[in-house]
């Protein structure tokens, strides 16, 4: 292969009997090249040649695993998307320059597949074998993980090359450490076992402070794909290195920004804080943490400190102040058994549930809101209250009668997605309810029935499939409330059977009569 170019940049030149120069100074000096002067693609296709060409004894016998590991650290950040000094959504020149990423990260992806299929080959020499291959495979996972990471779905700074390039390097990883996926990679293959997620966070850690988090834009999109890899029980040994970014990335005033922590602080409170709510939970956790400053501190501390919010319940109704959204309303609802189990433990007064508190605010902005967008977002929720609290819904079944009614009445666009979440809402109050249903049976019945004929009558953009869905979902409303109210629905509903001429509203009758 001719590597003249490469020599000639590295001015090494000599006499043909003299040996090799040596791989640290090879490597040291193609750092250099890179992080110095323009020209990197052809230096990074070079490297690429030089590492396939060269003997797996020069390049990892006898050497330190510090120079390969300074070299990745270097190409990482020579395809690393541009640094910010503000925060913003675009930049001036942005796009540009992120195109010019993509194109070095894919040149770079390159070289790292090179040296991790060099590495693999190099297992099976006898020279060098799993005692020298070990500790370097170990100083460049991290870092050839996070650059795979960063480019490895759809970004700004990345394209089709780039991306496949960091798919194929995923998996490389994963069979060079003998995994069989990358979450196994992370958190290990048994419980007892650590894998690379503290290497991993060990890298992002000094990028993911307040002062640092938003200069790279990258960043909280690793940490973000990353952290759902690493489940129960591996997760809790890392309490304390994902919860603060976590919070962090949330507390941000963009919109963005609040819905992607919140995502990961839903995954760590599913993940742990669930767990370790129950005092067996606390002991098993605490039994797993593995560095000494963890094991000083009882995890029951630490998850009281962050997430109990002291004695004033009130603090945690200021969540759902956040820009009301599918991903905040569905975290609050696993988030707030938690707090009970705390207040009941420290036997705190409480004359309502923190669920309670939270859904009555709830219902205090689905009622008065006219925003469609905002108003699917409350209907797409509620069913998950109702089957949180059970019996207890009926604490609020005035207030969400009144939602349930308003509603039914409204259609909400093509999809329906309001109306279908409240149908459901109202099928789940029913089975949890049911006792208080009968006294509400006129005006449900009534709100029921002016739907389906809205629904059926529809000659706007409504599919076929959503209508069905509509129709279906009432009629299961009317067998559910025939049931509770010992048929009265079904006496109701024949002299409307009877005079009904449009098919479609018919067959949703015949249904009720039938199976209620």
């Amino acid at each position: 292969m001719e590597l003249s170019g490469l020599v000639r940049a590295l001015r090494l030149e000599g006499p043909r009997d003299e040996q090799p120069p040596p791989a640290e100074q090879v490597l040291l000096q193609l750092g250099l090249l890179l992080s110095q002067g323009p020209g990197g693609a052809g230096v990074l296709r070079d490297l690429a040649v030089l590492i396939e060409a060269a003997d797996g004894q020069w390049l990892f016998g006898g050497r330190s695993p510090v120079a390969l590991g300074e070299l990745v650290a270097t190409l990482s950040g020579h395809a690393a998307p541009p640094k910010r000094e503000q925060d913003a959504a675009d930049l001036p020149g942005e796009d540009n320059a992120y195109a010019a990423t993509a194109e070095r990260a894919a040149d770079v992806g390159a070289v790292f597949l090179r040296l991790l299929e060099k590495l693999e080959a190099a297992k099976a020499q006898e020279s060098l074998g799993v005692p020298v291959v070990g500790p370097i495979l170990g100083r460049v996972m991290g870092p050839i993980y996070v650059f795979a990471a960063t480019h490895v779905v759809e970004r700004p700074w990345t394209n089709a090359r780039s991306q496949s390039v960091a798919q194929e390097l995923l998996a490389s990883l994963v069979r060079a450490a003998d995994c069989g996926s990358v979450a196994e990679f992370l958190r290990g293959k048994d419980e007892d076992e650590e894998g690379r997620f503290a290497a991993v966070m060990g890298i992002l850690k000094q990028e993911l402070t307040k002062d640092t988090w938003k200069r790279n834009p990258a960043t909280k999109f690793v940490f973000s794909w990353t952290l759902p890899h690493v489940t129960r029980p591996w997760l809790g040994r890392y309490l304390e290195r994902v919860l603060p970014p976590s919070l962090l990335i949330s507390d941000d005033y963009r919109e963005d920004n609040k819905i992607l922590g919140v995502h990961c602080l839903h995954h760590i409170i599913l993940n742990v804080l669930l767990i370790c709510a129950s005092s067996t939970g606390l002991r098993s956790c605490t039994t797993r943490c593995t560095t000494t400053s963890i094991r000083e501190r009882p995890l029951s501390s630490r998850v009281g400190a962050h997430w109990c919010f002291g004695e004033n319940t009130s603090r945690i109704t200021q969540i759902s102040h956040l820009t009301p959204n599918q991903a905040v309303l569905l975290c609050l609802l696993d988030l707030l058994p938690i707090l009970e189990r705390a207040r009941r433990q420290q036997k705190l007064p409480r004359p309502t549930a923190a669920c309670d508190e939270v859904l009555q605010l709830v219902l205090t902005h689905t009622e008065a809101e006219h925003r469609l967008a905002l108003r699917r977002v409350y209907a797409k929720a509620l069913p998950a209250f109702v089957q949180r609290l059970g019996i207890l819904i009926a604490r609020h079944l005035k207030r969400l009668e009144r939602v349930i009614l308003g509603y039914l009445e409204v259609c909400d666009g093509p999809e329906e997605e309001a109306r279908l979440g409240i149908l459901e809402t109202l099928q789940s109050t029913i089975e949890h309810a049911w006792p208080r249903m009968p006294c509400r049976l006129p005006v449900l019945l009534k709100a029921l029935l002016r739907m389906m004929w809205d629904v059926h009558t529809d000659r706007g953009s409504t599919p076929e499939p959503v209508k069905a869905a509509l129709l279906q979902g009432a009629t299961q409303c009317l067998i559910l409330l025939d049931r509770c109210s010992e048929g009265q629905v079904k006496v109701l509903l024949e002299g409307v059977y009877s005079s009904c001429e449009e098919n479609r509203v018919r067959e949703c009758l015949r249904q009720v009569q039938e199976n209620a």
